[in-house]
């Protein structure tokens, strides 16, 4: 495992948004749902492609807290422009399962 220093550490973005829309994104190689993420205040709302589809459904996901990286360069995603990272952890069989605060926490916060 490659060590980074604090102010590399700090250089990363992480903020809390609240999905506002999921959909299903059949264009995408591997299943996936676009997720449309409120973060408030300055960053306002950004668009998301991610890999979520064996534990979450788009009606499900809607009003959820995450935990995204925002300040990657957006990605073009088939015809979808993904502009942050939504942070997830894989479970036993390396499925994902998002990331978010357990009590509701103001928009836009910045995990430290």
């Amino acid at each position: 495992m490659a060590e980074i220093s604090y102010d590399e550490f700090q250089k990363i973005d992480i903020r809390v948004g609240r999905i506002l829309r999921s959909e299903p994104f059949p264009e995408a190689r591997k299943p996936a749902f676009k997720l449309w993420i409120d973060f408030g205040g300055d960053i306002g709302e950004r668009k998301s492609s991610a890999q979520i589809t064996a534990h979450y459904t788009p009606e499900a996901l809607v009003g959820k807290q995450v935990l995204a990286v925002v300040n990657f360069p957006p990605r073009q995603i088939g015809p979808f422009m993904s502009e942050v990272l939504v942070l997830g952890l894989p479970d036993a069989d390396g499925e994902v399962v998002l990331i978010g605060p357990d009590l509701k926490v103001p928009l836009g916060g910045k995990m430290h």
